[in-house]
């Protein structure tokens, strides 16, 4: 009977790999591998020699693409791109964070007509970018929409622009990025030493410790002796041309947050909204105090999912902005005009590494958070 049992269970483990077999040589082939044929393109100088020869000829350089996009002189809109994607991904989860929250706590009161509301407001979210960028285009035009609003109240109408303005605020200098990055991740790694180290979690601690240490040591000690990343000045900020971008983006995917959040709201026991009552509690003690602090996973699956959107602008700027301009740039636009206008196909191979080593960033600590959750579970 065991032997018996034992042979069924191997031949449903061998009909399983049978059936997932083919689908593991696709994913392998067409997604690893790809990824795999990017990373070797981007380390060859394909592409400045003759890049659409019928047969290229590459060298291996490294990660001279690389070095090249962060210090060469002719990489700088790139830079600036990098920038602006710090930009839009900040905006566009606050916003979106922000005002998807604001309305799911309005629904959850239960307002009259809540479906009609709903509906209006996860509308957005079915529209393709390009639908959402040529509706603001229009939208954001210096001579029409939203500029012509104060005119309703007898005011002068605005001269904003919203898509092609060149003034920048928040300008740095790009000698000092390392400064500007070490900065935060000393003091988060010296709030992560303080937190293992009192909860005795020594080893660990020690090792952010160490972090701190050295990213302070850098700070105040040793980076004068480095040379700087660029030999002359190149200032960076935030272009206000890009609020136009992330007005939209806000717009398209705070509904998405609402349903998120109000989900999570409609989830939580209404024992315990009847318990914060009793106990004194108004409504905005309740969900600031009590709701929100419970649906934190929601939160983070917001974060993760709206931080991967936000690397992923290219058809909602190209819609709305247009490819070549420079004031709304972003790294997927420059990676398109570079591999296949210019064709500089290592080049543009790394700004598509760059991309995906971003993305990873949110990605993978949000599948580890994961998986350690379904363990304890």
């Amino acid at each position: 009977m065991v032997k018996t049992i034992s042979g069924i269970r191997r031949l449903d483990t061998l009909k399983s790999v049978v059936t997932l077999l083919p689908s593991i040589i696709l994913v392998g082939i067409f997604i690893y591998g790809f990824i795999g044929n990017t990373i070797y393109t981007s380390m060859t100088d394909w592409g400045k020699n003759a890049g659409l020869a019928l047969n290229p000829v590459k060298h291996l350089i490294g990660l001279g693409n690389y070095k090249d996009l962060f210090t060469g002189f002719i990489h700088s809109r790139f830079r600036q791109d990098m920038v602006n994607t710090i930009f839009y991904s900040l905006f566009l989860l606050a916003g979106t964070l922000g005002l998807g929250l604001f309305l799911a706590i309005l629904l959850d009161r239960s307002v009259r007509c809540e479906g009609l509301f709903r509906t209006i407001f996860l509308y957005p979210m079915s529209l393709s970018f390009i639908v959402t960028g040529t509706i603001w285009r229009w939208l954001l035009a210096p001579n029409g929409g939203i500029n012509l609003i104060p005119e309703v109240f007898g005011l002068q109408k605005s001269s904003f622009l919203w898509i092609s303005s060149r003034d920048s605020i928040l300008s740095f200098n790009w000698q000092n990025l390392p400064i500007i990055l070490l900065v935060p991740v000393g003091l988060f790694t010296l709030f992560l030493f303080i937190r293992d180290i009192r909860s005795k979690k020594t080893a660990r601690g020690i090792v952010y410790g160490i972090i701190t240490l050295l990213s302070v040591l850098y700070i105040f000690v040793f980076r004068n002796m480095f040379p700087p990343i660029l030999p002359f000045e190149e200032k960076h900020g935030l272009n206000l041309a890009t609020l136009g971008i992330i007005l939209a983006g806000i717009w398209q995917y705070s509904g998405y947050t609402m349903a998120l959040y109000l989900a999570g709201l409609r989830g939580l026991s209404e024992s315990m909204k009847e318990a914060a009552m009793l106990d004194g509690a108004n409504e905005f003690q309740y969900y600031f105090r009590i709701a929100i602090p419970n649906i934190k996973p929601i939160t983070l699956s917001a974060v993760i999912i709206l931080a991967h959107i936000s690397l992923k602008l290219f058809d909602l700027i190209y819609a709305l902005a247009g490819a070549d301009n420079i004031n709304t740039g972003h790294p997927a636009i420059n990676m398109y005009l570079t591999t296949f206008r210019a064709n500089q196909f290592a080049s543009g191979a790394a700004m598509a590494v760059i991309l995906f080593l971003l993305a990873a960033l949110f990605i993978i600590p949000y599948m580890i958070h994961s998986h350690k959750e379904r363990k304890v579970k």
